[in-house]
């Protein structure tokens, strides 16, 4: 059954998301229509039957994800159109394959100074450039979805010039994901497929309880990043 908002029933990543906090000056960005159902499991799968939104091929249970820039949308696809659509600016730029790599930057700098900036009242948030608003926006997730956080273009911008490989990111199919685990001191820095900040807001809707979260639910959250550090390699550029 679809949640609803006012009364309106919404679907899809608009379920996921929660209200912008009330001290917000500008208007939310419209949310992505992504169907989330395979993000509530484990891993991110395809609901068994799911085709291939381009060829309708039926989809193996691991399978590629585009993204449709102009609704926004990710729609899942078989190998052969995610390569169709893996070169920037193919169809026009209508359709962005969402590339694969994790990367891990030892030498990413964020100070907890940066980190107030951004206006991040949590330890964990995913950056990502939206082409159509011609600017970066901030989430943050928790059990009530991914809650949109106002962003300082202003630090942006500052963090862009000391982490060269910000600017490197590929808009709307790639993402900075900061996390800083309970009692740790350093923040842990990634560059991620949008899909595995999609994963790990579905992640934290299945698995929160009560207040702090519950032990499951940070065991499951301390799992999803020791698999992200298994799968990342070095920017190139970066020190060893």
């Amino acid at each position: 059954m679809a949640d609803g908002v006012n009364g309106r029933a919404v679907s899809g990543l608009q379920r996921f998301l929660a209200p912008r906090a009330p001290d917000a000056t500008r208007a939310p960005s419209p949310s992505s229509p992504v169907d989330l159902r395979r993000f509530l499991e484990p891993k991110p799968r395809a609901i068994p039957g799911e085709r291939c939104e381009f060829c309708t091929e039926v989809l193996r249970e691991e399978h590629s994800h585009v993204v449709n820039t102009e609704s926004r949308s990710l729609m899942c696809s078989c190998r052969g159109c995610w390569f169709l659509f893996a070169p920037d600016g193919a169809a026009g730029g209508k359709y962005r394959a969402v590339p694969e790599d994790v990367f891990k930057d030892p030498d990413f700098k964020l100070t907890d100074a940066d980190w107030d900036s951004l206006q991040i009242p949590v330890g964990m948030a995913f950056f990502f450039q939206q082409s159509d608003l011609g600017h970066p926006v901030a989430f943050y997730p928790g059990p009530a979805g991914a809650t949109e956080s106002l962003l300082s273009l202003e630090t942006w911008d500052q963090l862009v010039r000391e982490n060269p490989i910000l600017g490197r990111m590929l808009p709307d199919v790639q993402a900075l994901l900061v996390y800083r685990a309970p009692g740790d001191a350093a923040r842990q820095c990634f560059i991620v497929p949008i899909d595995l900040c999609y994963e790990l807001v579905g992640l934290i809707r299945r698995y929160w309880k009560g207040f702090d979260g519950g032990e499951e639910a940070n065991r499951e959250i301390a799992s999803f990043f020791d698999r992200l550090t298994e799968r990342s390699r070095l920017p190139d550029g970066s020190r060893a």
